[in-house]
């Protein structure tokens, strides 16, 4: 080990075929005549406890003397005498998380997160460390690589060898994938990038490399600046996933293979717009959470929850600009980004729990409500995220209309960059309000009164109207409809009778995910886990339920069967008329000034 370095680590993933990872910890220079280490129970980025510690199923020590005695003092954390000289810790970690948050390890490919896997000394936390990163055993991994954005000290580029972590917070922040995967490299700015796809794909490598360095030039344009020499796309695709966790470096990604682009492949579908939006909402993260952070966040204790008002700015604004750059960097058209944004303006109206939890409520209480979602989460609490997006556009276009265009979220975005990017100076609750307010001129008091501290829905039909957009609300035309940009064709003139619920997306039996608040299933006297039947006699199916409600007069009672646990049950419903909660949205005549205003929106830079 050198001799600067008072911690070392390695870590092999010794058995593949029972999914476990073996540590080991070399102490050089223990500060004291008692060791403390521990697991974090969350990972930075993701707010919810997970206990880490769960999955550590062996842990040993030793020293020169010999076996050295460990005691575990809670869930997380143990203590170890020092009797002089290097200790050294062994463990092994069971992994099989298939996330972007763990770890995980078959015989396939392996993939950590340093949270999950390695064990942090007390007194040793701002120290620096290397950890040497092995292959499995057996000549059947002699193909494997190591793609990690950790810096080099004596590996070759995606090499197994050594690297090193200025601190453990720095340490943790740089996942790392071991296996054969695919990588696609590119440059932003001269700085090296690329993406590291694990799974089984047929994706068009230069279709990726085109896109994602033009997205990736559009933030760092935004920003006008980009604070690093290395970033890395690390990539793993599944059958069905999503997901994304960002690090200073680098970001991890979960996603279908279905939604990486063909080759061949003309227009954006709708599962690759999906794939480059969480590419690019995990890239803009590397300025905005990773850099620009919640005060509260900088001094967070990984050992239990750190509670924040500011995730509607941290997730919500990111959320905004994450499909904003598509347009503005010509990866979509403009009629393309309308229909994102009309989407995620239903999602949020069809949330009944909008009208319970403030914003600023939904970020405070991630951990416990947002994070642990579950069936009734709909008439509960609201998404700091799909929200947040709105009140960032809100705010956006409110900031562009009140200045005369003279300035936007864009100008606010770049003066939290130099105010608390630059200088590491964590923002403080109220900071990014006060930080509007000064950068347009404007009083914004009573917006993000009603935005953050109420439950008042969001008045965007003026604010895009300013740009030459006009919202409509109408019911939804069936169940895959979620809005989208406006064709013209008339609403119907009889809303569809509903029950007021949402199915379960897997499986083929209709078995109802949520009731929503105030329903004809609520009344009723359906619950969620209730499994559908019949409608007045009639088989109900996934894909017929809509059609047989159809068939009624409004206002009629209909006879519905349904299983719950395994007692047969019969209630009395009267569906009522789909509420105009779907999004429309539609160009107005191009007349000046609303047209110049939404192209310097949505223009290159903005």
């Amino acid at each position: 080990m050198p001799p600067s370095f008072d911690l070392s680590y390695r870590v092999c993933p010794t058995s593949p075929e029972a999914h476990l990872f073996t540590v080991e910890l070399e102490i050089a220079r223990p500060p004291a005549v008692e060791l403390r280490l521990d697991l974090p129970a969350w990972i930075p980025g993701s707010y919810m406890i997970r206990d880490f510690a769960r999955n550590l199923v062996a842990i040993e020590a030793d020293d020169a003397q010999g076996p050295v005695p460990i005691e575990k003092l809670d869930k997380q954390t143990w203590r170890l005498p020092v009797r002089g000289g290097s200790v050294r810790v062994r463990w092994r970690v069971y992994a099989w998380d298939l996330s972007v948050r763990g770890a995980h390890l078959d015989t396939s490919h392996a993939y950590f997160n340093g949270a999950a896997l390695l064990l942090r000394v007390a007194d040793l936390v701002d120290r620096p460390c290397h950890i040497a990163l092995a292959p499995p055993p057996g000549e059947g991994y002699a193909d494997w690589r190591v793609a990690t954005s950790l810096a080099p000290l004596e590996a070759e580029p995606y090499g197994f060898g050594t690297y090193r972590a200025d601190d453990y917070e720095d340490l943790i922040d740089h996942p790392v994938e071991m296996g054969c995967f695919t990588l696609v490299p590119f440059a932003v700015r001269g700085m090296p990038h690329a993406l590291a796809i694990t799974g089984r794909h047929r994706a068009d490598e230069g279709r990726l490399q085109r896109d994602l360095t033009k997205v990736c030039e559009q933030h760092a344009a935004l920003f006008d600046e980009l604070p690093l020499d290395r970033y890395l796309f690390l990539t793993t695709v599944v059958g069905d996933g999503y997901g994304g966790l960002e690090h200073r470096f680098s970001t991890s990604l979960l996603a279908s293979r279905a939604d990486l682009p063909g080759p061949g492949d003309e227009a954006p579908s709708e599962g690759y717009r999906r794939f480059l939006g969480l590419a690019s909402h995990e890239y803009f993260h590397l300025w905005h959470v990773k850099r620009i952070r919640p005060r509260a966040l900088a001094e967070a204790d990984l050992s239990r929850e750190t509670h924040t008002r500011l995730l509607w700015a941290f997730e919500g604004i990111t959320s905004y600009y994450d499909d904003l750059a598509l347009v503005r960097s010509g990866v979509i058209d403009e009629r393309a980004y309308l229909e994102l944004l009309a989407q995620g303006i239903t999602r949020v109206l069809r949330t009944p729990g909008r009208l319970v939890q403030t914003l600023a409520e939904s970020s405070f209480d991630a951990w416990t409500k947002l994070y642990k979602a579950d069936e009734n989460a709909p008439n509960a609490i609201v998404s700091y995220y799909a929200k947040g997006a709105l009140v960032a556009l809100a705010l956006d276009l409110t900031m562009r209309l009140g200045t005369d265009g003279a300035r936007s979220l864009d100008h606010l975005m770049r003066a939290l960059w130099g105010r608390h990017g630059r200088t590491g100076i964590g923002v403080e609750e109220r900071g990014i309000e006060a930080l509007a307010e000064e950068v347009s001129g404007l009083d914004l008091g009573a917006f993000f009164a009603q935005a953050l501290d109420s439950t008042e829905d969001l008045d965007l039909a003026p604010l895009l109207a300013g740009f030459g957009i006009e919202l409509r609300l109408r019911p939804a035309r069936g169940p895959k409809d979620q809005g989208g940009v406006g064709n013209g064709e008339p609403a119907p003139a009889r809303p569809p009778p509903t029950l007021g619920v949402r199915l379960q997306p897997a499986g083929s039996e209709p078995i109802l995910q949520n009731v929503l608040t105030g329903s004809a299933a609520e009344r009723a006297g359906l619950a969620p886990g209730d499994t559908l039947i019949a409608i007045d006699g009639l088989r109900v199916t996934r894909d017929n339920l809509d059609g047989l409600l159809a068939r009624f007069p409004e206002g009629a009672e209909v006879r519905v069967h349904a299983f719950r646990r395994d007692e047969l049950i019969e209630v009395r419903a009267r569906p009522l008329p789909a509420p105009a909660d779907t999004c429309e949205l539609a160009l107005m005549s191009n007349v000046p000034p609303a047209a110049e205003r939404r192209a310097a929106w949505l223009g290159r830079n903005g």
